[in-house]
């Protein structure tokens, strides 16, 4: 296995990660990534497959010891769902599908598109900043009508989202840990207060759907209800989010427009520059593939982002092709046991916020050079200058 150097916190690479990810993948479908001391799947087929296999999962074999500044952080992330295996996770995903349903999430669309008309409409006279206008409140505001809380507490909301997925990030520091700690509490304590009302004066919300939903006589328990409910808006605002910018981006600097072909260009746009590009799974068993014998315990990273770019799946895979109809389905959901569950509703959003943006405003461009923010295992943009 070739091993190679490279700093995810690099301005370089933070700005463009793909000419690395071409070299990791020339080397082979496992490299070893030194910075992180880890074999990593590079291609499609590799990460495909390492997702799909149940010998590797989220869960770690040993419960690290966790230090006390971060301990309210993890004691929310110890019900997620996104961090269990069976038959924990089956119980807790059966839950959970059964009130966040393909029908409630498409009875959303008039409401992302009169939110995103509403927001486009009051985008700024000259140069600004896309992502505050626009990409960063759609998801926040939507989330927050889902669950059933009050749209004014938007704000507080992606202020604890923002502290708390500095976690997930290469460039951490105590400081952001201890804040990302008090955002966890603190977001805990509102939802559980919330909670407790809505066991007594249900609506027609998630919150509520999510504390009636039942299956084989299972119920979530509050703290499993809490995390459910912190895993829907942290995860799927900052993929939403990050999406949304470097889709545009993307249709901005290429001339592409969704049209009646809004669907495929959102793929395209997940394919091309995913919101995440690194994910870990563990070997629960000995295993030996592609070349590499894994021990029980032993983790993989799965570079999702350089998955989109393989050539042996996709034509011209460096390039943005808005109508491509070759390959197989992205990555950036993941697969397999651990697909995301929000995924339909980003691609609603993504699909919907997109075509309202260029249909109401078809001359928007950019004003300045666009930048990724520093975010690594993430990938989106700084600031999204543009004018209309």
């Amino acid at each position: 296995m070739q091993r190679l150097f490279q700093s995810p916190t690099d301005p370089v690479f933070v700005q463009n990660p793909y000419p690395f990810y071409a070299r990791a993948r020339a080397a082979g479908p496992l490299v070893w990534w030194e910075d992180y001391a880890l074999p990593m799947a590079t291609t499609h087929r590799a990460v495909n497959t390492l997702l799909r296999d149940r010998r590797f999962g989220r869960e770690p074999i040993t419960q690290p010891d966790i230090p006390e500044h971060v301990a309210g952080f993890y004691a929310v992330e110890a019900h997620s769902m996104l961090e269990l295996e069976p038959p924990r996770h089956t119980r807790l995903r059966g839950l959970v599908l059964r009130a966040f349903t393909s029908r409630r999430i498409q009875a959303m669309a008039p409401e992302i598109e009169a939110l995103a008309r509403d927001l486009a409409t009051k985008l700024p006279v000259g140069a600004f900043d896309l992502l505050d206008a626009f990409c960063r409140p759609i998801p926040v505001i939507l989330i927050a009508r889902l669950l059933g809380v009050p749209e004014a507490m938007a704000p507080e909301l992606l202020r604890w989202s923002n502290a708390m997925v500095q976690m997930y990030q290469a460039r951490r520091t105590r400081a952001e840990e201890v804040a990302a700690n008090a955002a966890a509490e603190d977001f805990a304590g509102f939802l559980r207060a919330y909670v407790e009302r809505r066991r007594t004066d249900p609506r027609d919300d998630l919150i509520t759907a999510l504390i009636t939903a039942e299956e084989a006589g299972e119920k979530l328990s509050t703290d499993e209800l809490i995390t459910t409910c912190i895993l829907l808006l942290n995860a799927g605002h900052e993929a939403t989010v990050h999406s949304l910018g470097n889709g545009v981006k993307a249709c901005l600097q290429t001339g592409a427009r969704p049209g009646a072909g809004a669907a495929t260009l959102v793929e395209e746009i997940l394919r091309h520059d995913p919101p995440l590009h690194l994910f870990t799974r563990t070997a629960y068993e000995d295993v030996t593939l592609f070349g590499h014998d894994f021990r029980r315990g032993d983790q993989v990273g799965l570079l999702l982002a350089s998955a989109g770019r393989d050539a042996a799946v996709y034509a011209e895979a460096e390039t943005f092709r808005p109508d491509r109809d070759d390959g197989p389905a992205n990555l950036a959901f993941g697969a397999g046991l651990h697909f995301c569950v929000g995924a339909p509703l980003a691609r609603l959003e993504l699909q919907i916020a997109l075509t309202v943006l260029f249909e109401m405003h078809p001359g928007l461009r950019l004003a300045a050079q666009p930048s990724y923010a520093n975010i690594y295992h993430f990938h989106g943009l700084e600031h999204l200058i543009v004018t209309r």
